[in-house]
């Protein structure tokens, strides 16, 4: 893992999502974007904390929330092992942070396309898990980030090719934001993709040849 995400390895707690794959692609797009010292950073939906952690080291101000206890609670002792000052929130998504503005959003939601998509995800699987079609957070995301940004302030989201990146570029071009996909990276199929792949196929979502999975990230930028 980069030396910009992980200095200390952060303390993961059963049940919490580990930094994989798709934190490290964050983290390098994170590590590219021009922050000022003081800058106010959200990272929603934080897990162990690693991303929050990454921008806190820039000397920004990071506020981190997860809906998961265990989760709040691994970001917070991370912190504290690091001496970072970062102030971390239990909520649903935005929940916590109503009010407030910022000058970068950052997040890392499930996007995992599920079987059981009517049914809202339980225990470890919420970390993943997000409905038929991949988008049961996104589409939130994409409708409540552009009001908490600051003007010029940029959202930076990975999640699934699986989940449709057109769809989250058109929803946030028609907030009014500048936004495209910047960074793509092909992975092996974890667990949670190998145990449904028959499912993916299934549904037209993979081939039938296919043996990875396509990771983006979102880059939307508010006009000044």
């Amino acid at each position: 893992m980069p030396g910009y995400l992980i200095r200390v390895q952060p303390l993961v707690l059963p049940g919490v999502y580990a930094p994989q794959e798709d934190t490290a692609l964050l983290a390098g797009a994170l590590s590219e974007e021009p922050l000022s010292p003081g800058a106010r950073v959200l990272d929603v939906g934080t897990g162990s904390g690693a991303l929050a952690l990454a921008a806190a080291r820039r000397g920004t101000r990071v506020t981190a929330v997860d809906v998961s206890r265990r989760a709040v609670y691994a970001a917070r002792l991370n912190a504290w092992r690091e001496r970072l000052p970062v102030r971390v929130r239990r909520g649903n998504l935005f929940d916590p942070v109503r009010g407030l503005s910022f000058d970068l959003i950052l997040s890392n939601p499930p996007y995992v396309p599920a079987p059981a998509g009517d049914r809202v995800p339980q225990g470890t699987a919420r970390a993943w898990d997000a409905g038929g079609d991949g988008r049961l957070l996104l589409d939130r995301i994409c409708r409540e980030a552009p009001g908490l940004l600051r003007p010029g302030g940029v959202l930076l989201m990975v999640h699934s090719a699986l989940s449709d990146p057109g769809s989250t570029v058109g929803f946030l071009r028609a907030s009014g934001l500048k936004a495209s996909v910047t960074r793509r990276r092909r992975v092996p199929f974890g667990p949670v993709l190998r145990a449904r792949e028959d499912w993916l196929r299934a549904r037209g979502l993979l081939s039938a040849d296919e043996e990875n999975e396509e990771l983006v990230v979102v880059r939307a930028e508010l006009p000044c």
